[in-house]
């Protein structure tokens, strides 16, 4: 039993490591040069402009990351469908704050993008809660 107690675990493990390392690349947007070029700029990524809204040390969950993974690839990606979406806290009120990510393809909706965003709206509908 504890074999495959330790299989499952090492599985799980490894499962957890991937997933993280997809994430690093979901939080890069556009890449690393598209971030330098809106600091340069002097504009905020769509992930800090949105860390500067929520309140500090309140919870704080990003919603569909994962959305547009190995799609568009004909236009260089679609990291999380081109638009961060959170549930967070904003003058200790709890709402829902989505940010268009200028650095996947300078803001350009793709198809997934109104999808993500529909789903905020509806989320925040069923919930009451207001959206930024």
């Amino acid at each position: 039993m504890d074999i495959e107690f330790n299989k499952n675990e090492d599985k799980m493990k490894m499962l957890i490591s991937s997933m993280e390392k997809k994430l690093e690349k979901v939080y890069a947007g556009g890449g690393k040069s598209r971030m330098d070029k809106q600091h340069e700029q002097g504009k905020l990524t769509a992930r800090e402009r949105i860390e500067f809204l929520l309140d500090k040390d309140k919870p704080v969950i990003e919603l569909g990351a994962f959305v547009g993974e190995d799609m568009y690839k004909e236009h260089g990606g679609c990291p999380a469908g081109g638009v961060v979406i959170v549930i967070g806290y904003v003058s200790g009120r709890q709402c829902i704050v989505a940010a268009n990510d200028a650095t996947v393809k300078a803001g350009a909706w793709f198809p997934i993008t109104a999808k993500k965003n529909l789903r905020a709206q509806e989320i925040a509908m069923e919930n009451r809660l207001p959206i930024i």
